[in-house]
């Protein structure tokens, strides 16, 4: 009886998960995901077959894990998209992963299609029922809720706290600014689907 490989596969997933998040799909080796799984590398061959298809793989796990920690709700997306930024606050990691699957594998794979299709789905009913606003398409309303959900981790950082005159402010705590984009985003959601 051959050994379980699901632990070997499992370790080689999360080593390929770092390093996809690191270094994208051009940047990543397959000689340091071997070594950080502490497995062979001809292994990671035999159960995912090239890298790309390993990249893809990665990222539909990384899709499927943030559905079920961050369940879709058409109802409250106000509400959807702050359990989003927090979970998307909490694992950079992941959002890093999102954007290089963007720019390096921009193209709609299978998976993506699986995972969106039933959320437009029940934008389209909420639609119906008079609970989101029926101006834009699903996929446009799923579209502003995922881009403003991480939108701070692109624009924040880069243009920092600053008064109209251009001086850097004092930092303020991390959690009170949290907090506050969080709360922000919420009302721009609720502003922006309501019927």
């Amino acid at each position: 009886m051959p050994p379980d490989s699901t632990a070997t596969k499992a370790r080689l997933l999360a080593a390929a998960c770092a390093e996809f998040a690191r270094h994208g799909v051009a940047g990543a080796r397959v000689d340091r995901i071997a070594a950080a799984a502490k497995a062979n590398k001809r292994l990671l061959y035999v159960y995912f077959g090239n890298k790309c298809e390993l990249f893809d793989r990665v990222v539909a796990e990384a899709f499927g894990q943030l559905a079920d920690a961050v369940p879709f709700t058409a109802d409250d997306l106000p509400g959807y998209a702050g359990a989003l930024f927090d979970h998307l606050t909490a694992h950079p990691a992941l959002l890093r992963l999102i954007a290089w699957a963007l720019l390096e594998r921009p193209g709609p794979t299978a998976a993506r299609i699986a995972d969106c299709h039933p959320a437009a789905e029940a934008v389209a009913d909420a639609q119906a029922r008079g609970v989101v606003t029926a101006a834009l398409e699903p996929a446009d309303v799923l579209a502003l809720t995922v881009g403003l959900a991480g939108a701070w981790s692109h624009t924040a950082a880069p243009l920092g706290r600053r008064d109209p005159d251009g001086a850097r402010r004092a930092p303020a705590r991390p959690d009170s600014r949290r907090a506050q984009r969080r709360a922000a985003l919420t009302r721009a959601m609720g502003a922006a689907t309501a019927p």
